[in-house]
């Protein structure tokens, strides 16, 4: 494949354009001599010819550049540069032009129909030598500042790119998920740690508060056990949510306790102890609520569907709200078990049937022969439900209602028989609770009937071909046979003439 005959170089500074004095083939482009003059400026510097180099106004400008780069996008600067410094050209006598992006190219063919533009080896040769000697070949410029335009550029568009991010949103919530499951694990390590750290003191209040958080604020009120008298109760009663009974079983266990007395100082490391485990959970509810807030407003249908919790783990597990909805619903059922599902495939055993959606409460309810089912059916709604939280405008619950009880209507299938709501009327339903109105002419009916119809056409199609194939294979077969047995027959039909020419 021949060279390119000019060469686009995009840099911090500017746009450069460069003719290419000496062509290369793909092959020789390949060999040391050729790979080691690219390093030597002598060398280089006889191979392409700098025509022009037209710099940014400012960092503005340049920022702006880079993204419609990124893009794959030809800004209006860089259309007026390829217009004055490329020559014109014909169909039959065509330019090649080669750019460091591939994207570049259909973009600059649509205004430039005379260029083809090349991104191969040989291009990217070439603008590799112009980067490392890009000092020398730019001339005008000081040391310096290259590198300087390259950092500013550098932190400009990584900023934007944070800024304007689509999933920005989504990084919260994957951290909040993360940091509650994180939570969960620590309270409870450190719950059981105190209740066998005081249960030295008072193991009979274990028993009766199972509760942590509880547990850790009664260690607080509490204290020394030997304090603990009938005008408590209250006090008691509002940490056991007003539950007087309790908090006077509470009373008079400590009176008979079995515990032993522990120094003011062991019973001070408790209590700092108890603390931080009552603080910590306080902390873990405000980051639920801080969650359940931001999934609402994030992906409203997939929590209103699944619940916050799950949903976020379902986010957090795909990488971002955008990646869970290309997913297929197949993908979507196992997310969180791929482990066994490799296992499985690895073993030929059988696949599993859930992953993350497993805590979901449709999961539950379900029969056991049943889990597999309504989990599938719940990973095709979550998909659904997640695509349009991703793609639609305006933040609604409508959709995620709809989708809701279609599940528990398909629950209901399975156990009594009656017949769920068609998705046709799931649609409508949720349009009306959106007070989107469908157009006269076209309806849901109409494009779900067609959308069958069409199935069961490919079916039909299928079916037949495969009958087709399955005949044809069998008159290959008996032709064959009967092509066998006559070529039998003609070898035995001399012999016997043979042995009756003898008698």
């Amino acid at each position: 494949m021949p060279g390119p005959d000019y060469l686009l170089y995009e840099k911090a500074t500017g746009y450069g354009i460069f003719k290419v004095l000496i062509q290369q083939d793909e092959i020789a482009s390949r060999q040391k001599e050729v790979q080691e003059a690219s390093q030597d400026l002598g060398k280089f510097s006889k191979m392409i010819e700098l025509i022009s180099f037209a710099p940014f106004q400012g960092a503005a400008q340049a920022l702006e550049n880079a993204n419609d780069i990124s893009e794959g996008i030809v800004s209006d600067y860089l259309k007026s540069i390829l217009e004055l410094n490329l020559p014109k050209s014909s169909s039959k006598n065509k330019i090649t032009l080669g750019v460091s992006d591939k994207s570049l190219g259909p973009s600059i063919k649509e205004f430039l129909p005379n260029v083809d533009v090349l991104s191969n080896e040989i291009a990217q040769d070439f603008l590799r030598g112009i980067r490392v000697h890009g000092d020398k070949l730019f001339k005008g410029l000081q040391q310096g500042d290259i590198e300087r335009a390259q950092l500013g550029l550098g932190h400009a568009f990584s900023r934007a790119k944070v800024k304007f991010s689509v999933q920005k949103n989504d990084n919260h919530i994957i951290q909040a998920i993360a940091l509650l499951d994180q939570l969960d694990k620590d309270i409870n390590t450190f719950s059981m740690r105190v209740k066998e750290w005081y249960g030295w003191h008072f193991p009979e209040l274990a028993k009766i508060v199972s509760d942590n958080y509880k547990f850790a604020r009664l260690i607080l009120a509490i204290n020394d056990k030997s304090t603990l008298t009938d005008d408590s109760l209250h006090d008691l009663a509002s940490i056991l949510d007003e539950d007087s009974g309790l908090a006077q079983r509470v009373i008079d266990n400590a009176k008979i306790s079995m515990g032993q007395d522990i120094s003011e100082q062991d019973m001070n490391n408790v209590l700092n102890f108890a603390k931080r485990v009552v603080n910590l959970t306080e902390y873990r509810q405000q980051l639920y609520k801080y969650l359940t807030d931001k999934m609402n407003t994030v992906a409203p249908n997939l929590s209103t569907l699944i619940g916050e919790v799950v949903g976020a783990r379902l986010i957090s597990h795909a990488g971002s709200l955008t990646n869970l909805s290309k997913q297929a619903a197949s993908t979507v059922q196992i997310l969180g078990a791929e482990k066994a599902l490799f296992r499985a495939l690895k073993t030929k055993g059988n696949t599993p049937k859930y992953g993350l959606i497993y805590h979901s409460s449709f999961i539950g309810k379900a029969s056991s022969k049943n889990k597999g089912r309504i989990s599938r059916y719940l990973a095709n709604k979550c998909s659904i439900a997640s695509r349009i939280d991703n793609y639609s405008d305006e933040p609604t619950t409508a959709f995620g209602e709809v989708l809701k009880k279609q599940v528990e209507e398909r629950l209901k299938f399975y156990d009594t028989g009656s017949a769920p709501m068609k998705n046709s009327d799931a649609i409508k339903e949720a349009l009306a609770l959106t007070g989107i109105d469908l157009d006269e002419d076209v309806e849901v009916e109409e494009v779900v009937e067609k959308k069958e119809k069409k199935e069961k056409k490919e079916k039909k199609d299928k079916k037949e071909k495969k009958d087709k194939k399955e005949k044809k294979d069998k008159k290959e077969k008996k032709d064959k046979k009967d092509k066998k047995r006559k070529s039998d027959d003609s070898e035995d039909t001399p012999k016997k003439k043979k042995k009756k020419s003898k008698d």
